[in-house]
């Protein structure tokens, strides 16, 4: 069967199938190809030498970051096969196609042609090309260097040139030619300026990474406009005092460094929409970090498109991007309309479950959700709903009718389109998600986690409150993650003070997806977090068991060891409407 070729090349093996997208950060592992996700149906299943055919990815804008890393470590697939067009995935094997000479095939079938190859056993990809096999023919991997650009069709402004000429240096050529690529890729023929970047791929994953970053500057890589840094895997201040292992402290810190002598600011944070400088609405950016994107696109109104990992810091190079996805406004527009059930009673852990959820049934569609017009939502539940609907979803935004900017009504965030198609939520489909947050074996908690994304000052503020007078037990830990600038001004409110009293404490630079063991002690077993997305991510990243829940429950289970078990409130049938 024919499709489009993303990248070319040929590879053959058994073919791996699944209908659900998988995140390749976070829920596969780096160094083996070892499907690690405990919610995917490939789980336990290694990828290393497969055909993998995936509809998408999902989640984390590192995807790019992870499947780099097994291409350069050897434990790829041996070719990626699509429904949908899939931009960071390819990115990461474009990316080492072209600064290390290594690569394999990745192709976007029809959706029929894709649907075909669930009891397909073997596969050759060549090219565009898709052959089945009873038993696949050995065929060698193509590791072919970068191929000449087909520019025809193609609209090049006269800096656009002179990056490609080579005129700003070898590291500003090469970010132009995989700018370029990707916006083919994401079927654009020009490129535009953006004056903002944040910078995901900045976080140790493996010797990929410093690799690329110690490529970046030896080329001469120096950012061109405002560029923020993403959380790292260790607070930069205390990893050594916390036993965190020097093979990870140091380079971390290195490949940190890398990016700052590259000109990025070392913020490290994944939540900058809370620094000073958020952007403005229809303000073009170029933004990764999942989470990050779509409070960007969504809720500040802001243009960027869900930047894979490499690509963040090659726009921010050269200040052009693609124009393509969130930054045109039809591909803004909502393609299904979600009708959701209005809860009378409400928790904070409403906005979480409920964009976990949704995630999980808009994978490649924009959503607008109706039903909870009037309801009382935060920016700080906005970044929850959108941090879990990042982790399940694919896309790089939503909107909600009355609470996002840009969907006053239906109308307007649809753009008035006949086509959409329409979803209602009810209360057992939100029951089902919350049990599948909540898989602790038991009600006992040894940790409380909070901050991911990073805690806002008003969560300080809100964290503060909820602790006055009261003690966490002795048996159990709770941690904050946030940002340098968030601590200073919550510690300046006295808001550190009052959760430190507690018996909290606080870590900066490091977000709850990288942490690890020491930080997490080796004897904790069970996990409670009001987050979404740590409460999918976990299971696999620590191998503990997690309980999800409100912040009012994360403190009472700081305090009494146990998780409350019960179904929140606003999930029983008569507190919703």
């Amino acid at each position: 069967m024919q499709g489009e070729c993303l990248v070319s090349g040929v590879g053959a093996g058994e073919l791996l199938f699944s209908d659900v997208g998988l995140s390749f950060m976070g829920g596969v592992h780096p160094m083996t190809g070892v499907v690690i996700d405990t919610h995917h149906p490939l789980h336990g299943q290694s990828l290393c030498g497969k055909i993998l055919a995936i509809p998408s990815g999902r989640g984390s804008c590192a995807g790019s970051l992870a499947i780099f890393e097994l291409i350069m470590n050897g434990h790829a697939p041996r070719a990626l096969v699509f429904q949908h067009k899939e931009t960071i995935l390819t990115l990461g094997v474009v990316i080492a196609k072209e600064l290390f000479g290594k690569s394999i095939p990745v192709i976007c079938l029809s959706p029929d042609d894709f649907a075909s190859l669930s009891e397909a056993p073997h596969a050759v990809v060549h090219d565009g090309r898709v052959d089945l096999h009873r038993a696949a023919p050995s065929i060698p991997v193509d590791e072919s260097g970068s191929a000449a650009l087909d520019l025809e069709g193609f609209e090049l402004s006269e800096v656009d040139r002179r990056l490609l000429d080579g005129e700003f240096g070898e590291a500003g050529r090469l970010a132009m030619r995989i700018i370029i690529r990707t916006a083919q890729i994401e079927g654009a023929s020009n490129l535009i300026d953006v004056d903002m970047a944040h910078i995901d791929g900045c976080f140790y994953h493996g010797p990929g990474v410093l690799q690329f970053a110690r490529r970046l500057l030896e080329l001469g890589g120096r950012v061109r406009i405002r560029s923020t840094m993403n959380a790292l895997c260790v607070d930069r201040r205390l990893w050594q005092g916390l036993g965190v292992d020097p093979r990870l402290g140091n380079p971390s810190d290195e490949l940190a460094d890398a990016y700052r002598a590259m000109g990025v600011e070392p913020t490290y944070t994944c939540a900058p929409y809370l620094l000073d400088e958020a952007p403005a609405f229809g303000q073009r950016i170029a933004w990764a970090e999942s989470n990050a994107v779509v409070f960007a696109n969504s809720v500040l109104g802001a243009r960027t498109m869900k930047f894979p990992d490499y690509l963040d810091i090659l726009v921010a190079m050269t200040g052009r991007a693609p124009n393509a996805d969130c930054y045109l406004a039809d591909k803004r527009l909502a393609t299904l309309l979600v009708d959701v059930p209005r809860p009378d009673v409400l928790d904070d852990s409403f906005w979480p479950a409920l964009g976990y959820h949704v995630g999980k049934i808009a994978t490649n569609d924009i959503p607008v959700l109706a039903g909870l017009e009037g309801l009382p939502v935060s920016h700080d539940d906005l970044k929850a709903f959108g941090a879990a609907f990042a982790t399940t979803s694919a896309v790089a935004m939503f909107h909600i009718v009355g609470a996002t900017p840009e969907a006053g009504t239906v109308d307007q965030a649809t753009g008035g389109l006949s086509s959409v198609r329409r979803h209602r939520v009810t209360v057992e489909a939100l029951t089902e998600t919350w049990h599948e947050l909540n898989n602790a074996p038991s009600a006992d908690v040894d940790l409380v986690s909070l901050g991911n994304p990073h805690f806002s000052l008003t969560e300080c503020e809100r964290l503060a409150a909820v602790c006055a007078g009261r003690k966490k037990a002795d048996k159990t830990e709770m941690i904050v993650t946030c940002g340098r600038d968030v601590f200073e001004r919550a510690r300046k409110a006295g808001f550190v003070d009052a959760i430190s009293k507690f018996g909290a404490r606080f870590l900066n630079d490091t977000c709850w997806c990288l942490i690890a063991e020491p930080v997490i002690a080796p004897d904790v077993r069970h996990i409670m977090t009001n987050s979404g997305k740590y409460a999918h991510y976990g299971p696999a990243a620590v191998g503990r068991g997690f309980h999800f829940g409100s912040l009012e429950r994360c403190v009472d289970a700081a305090c009494n060891g146990v998780a409350e078990t019960a179904l929140p409130g606003w999930l029983s049938a008569n507190a919703i409407s």
